[in-house]
């Protein structure tokens, strides 16, 4: 008996989606709910399980169509056993030029039945850096590999590909051809919708960033002195962003034109403030929202963050994850950055860029001394937010930084 797989509902207002990855092939075996496609949404992955248990049929989508909800994107044959694989020829892929200059180890393992849940992507990188996939650990959902699995294990392998066979002797040295390459990749929509929203906040907000540096020394020694304590008792890590999420709090209680947006003709404010928290993700910027993060600990906030980490990296968060949020935090620091202007996240009309954490000689009563110094930056919409609003918001977070002890009496 042939059943139909339909595209699963996606989320509130999301009608349709991309075909990021066929998770199984035509003749796989699969059990009931066991994934076979992942789809791509705006915002998050999600994927296709099989309603009953037996044997791909045929698959009535490739990777990079669109599909709407509730279409037949492929035919299970219910009770079916696992058979050959599908005779049928295969057009030849997008990453051929790569792999005639892959090492054979690695054409190979990618070709194998045991890799061939690859991505793309991840397929196009074993490739490149000559690895072996069934040596990877996969860090991905189920266990699948990601990109950087493979780019990790290329690094650590020094990233050189198997040695070529020992040429002739009397056999000429191939002539360097001086080949350049180019590879065009269609955008995935989570990609697409991240530019359009980006461009959209330039294009309709009076976007303006105000900057100010913080002396990280107080929170630095609070951290270090309390962290082993604080591990112990709440099993999370104390990280800064649970610091800072505090000290936003106490500024937007402030100078609550902050933490409201305008909507029409009025402006909406929030007697709440839910922080979206910018979180790197295999397929973009994605901005999981820590709600009423006025009434939650330092610890509930860092176990929310790790949680919104691992959940990215698995692509397992929802629609309803990223939903709302009356302010963002995105922090440039961990991946190097010194200084930048951040752009709101709409129709948020404020965001908080935080930046790395360098030694730095600053002068403290009249001496000139080594601080470790972060450059933070509050970029906002003028068309709602004054500047003397703005920099007093972000004086307010400066100084409970240097001084926590004011988010613990409310200064």
């Amino acid at each position: 008996m042939a059943t139909e797989v339909k595209v699963p509902t996606l989320g509130e207002s999301v009608t349709e989606a991309s075909v990021g990855e066929l998770l199984k092939q035509v003749g796989d075996a699969v059990a009931v709910d066991e994934p076979i496609i992942s789809l791509e949404t705006d915002k998050v992955a999600v994927e296709a399980p099989s309603p009953v248990a037996g044997v791909i049929k045929e698959f009535k989508v490739a990777v990079g169509d669109t599909v709407e909800v509730d279409s037949v994107i492929a035919i299970i044959e219910e009770g079916a056993s696992a058979g050959a694989k599908s005779e049928e020829p295969k057009a030849a892929a997008p990453d051929a030029g790569i792999e005639k200059a892959a090492p054979a180890q690695a054409k190979e393992a990618v070709g194998s039945d045991s890799a061939q849940t690859l991505s793309p992507a991840v397929r196009r990188a074993v490739l490149e850096h000559g690895v072996d996939p069934s040596t990877i650990k996969g860090t991905g959902k189920d266990g699948r590999l990601t990109k950087e699995d493979v780019i990790a294990a290329a690094k650590a392998k020094g990233d050189t590909p198997a040695p070529a066979p020992a040429a002739s002797a009397s056999a000429p040295a191939p002539a360097t051809t001086g080949e350049r390459r180019e590879e065009r990749v269609k955008m995935t929509r989570m990609r697409q919708t991240i530019a359009k929203r980006l461009k959209g906040a330039q294009d309709n907000a009076a976007l303006l960033t105000t900057f100010n540096d913080v002396d990280m020394s107080a929170v630095m020694e609070a951290r270090n002195k309390y962290k082993d304590l604080f591990a112990k008792k709440h099993d999370i890590r104390l990280g800064f962003m649970g610091f800072f999420a505090k000290a936003a709090c106490l500024a937007l209680k402030d100078v609550p034109a902050v933490n409201a947006y305008i909507e029409g003709d009025e402006i909406v404010y929030h007697d709440y403030v839910d922080i979206s928290v910018a979180v790197s993700a295999p397929n973009g910027l994605v901005v999981p929202v820590i709600r009423d993060a006025q009434d939650k600990g330092f610890a509930q906030i860092e176990k929310d963050i790790a949680d919104f980490g691992k959940r990215a990296k698995d692509g397992t968060l929802t629609m309803e994850d990223m939903k709302g949020g009356t302010f963002t935090i995105s922090n440039g620091g961990v991946f190097g950055s010194l200084m930048s202007t951040p752009i709101i996240n709409p129709p948020q009309s404020a965001v908080l860029g935080l930046h790395r954490i360098e030694d730095r000689p600053v002068v403290v009563n009249g001496e000139i001394v080594i601080r470790p110094m972060m450059y933070i930056a509050l970029s906002y919409d003028h068309r709602l937010i004054d500047g003397r609003e703005a920099v007093t918001a972000l004086k307010i977070i400066k100084e409970a930084i240097e001084d926590p002890t004011r988010m613990l009496i409310d200064l």
